[in-house]
């Protein structure tokens, strides 16, 4: 209750701002609001940071709430919010790696698209933040209004939030750059016979010259990861310009991310 309590107390620094939207729009953050107090005990635990109770109940078959376990998990409130959406407000990261291991979705969204990632950012729960990007939560979802988690951050002046979003955006862009070419360049139908050996060792040595930064540089900050990706967009614009030609595709690889 306590907990619960301060939630709600914390949701006072976000009001003014709530203040500035459109009467249209008066509520279209609730998804961002404290949860009504749980009767959910996994939930309860959860909030408390209580580990041992939270495993208990998924673990102990002799535990009353074991064979609710699932159900208490999954159990959403009328804006399409689970518990993690509550957890996510203050902070248990543990609690957060933990139930990832009991197979609640990270990717989960509420009816308007608010995800945990956007609760997170607005919260100002930078260390939530990272877990969940390291838990491979989906940083490109947008809201019912297309907002990413980031400007949910910049909205509620959360720095440090939308600064750490910002930089895992960016590497999360190289990433999926790399794995594009590698797919594109596997697969025959989109070759066609249109590169010779050298294209293919050249783009092969590029993705893995970049899978080895990404492995072994200590501390790359935002633009390190823009200019990297700049680097593999140049040295394959070449080659995608060869496989583009016949199809008459703009080749800038750049375009798909």
């Amino acid at each position: 209750v306590q907990i619960l309590m301060l939630v709600q107390a914390n949701l006072v620094k976000m009001e003014p701002l709530e203040e500035t939207v459109a009467s249209t729009t008066t509520n279209e953050h609730e998804d961002l609001g404290p949860q009504e107090e749980p009767a959910n005990p996994l939930l309860m635990a959860a909030l408390r940071g209580d580990m041992e109770e939270v495993q208990q109940i998924f673990e102990d078959l002799e535990d009353p709430d074991h064979e609710k376990a699932n159900k208490f998990l999954m159990e959403k409130d009328i804006l399409g919010r689970n518990l993690l959406f509550a957890t996510c407000m203050v902070g248990q990261n543990d609690i957060i790696q933990s139930l990832a291991k009991y197979g609640v979705d990270l990717k989960d969204k509420t009816v308007r698209g608010y995800t945990l990632l956007h609760c997170a950012a607005a919260w100002g729960q930078l260390n939530t933040l990272k877990t969940l990007v390291e838990l491979e939560a989906d940083i490109y979802a947008t809201t019912f209004r297309g907002e990413n988690a980031r400007e949910i951050a910049n909205r509620y002046k959360q720095t440090a939030c939308a600064e750490f979003l910002d930089w895992a955006e960016a590497k999360q862009n190289l990433r999926n750059l790399i794995f594009q070419i590698q797919a594109t360049i596997t697969d025959p139908e989109k070759v066609q016979g249109k590169l010779n050996k050298e294209d293919k060792i050249t783009s092969i040595k590029a993705c893995q010259g970049k899978l080895d930064w990404l492995e072994n540089t200590k501390e790359p900050n935002t633009q390190d990861f823009i200019d990297q990706k700049q680097q593999l967009e140049d040295i394959m614009l070449p080659i995608f310009t060869k496989l583009a030609a016949s199809r008459g595709q703009d080749p800038a690889v750049s375009k798909k991310i």
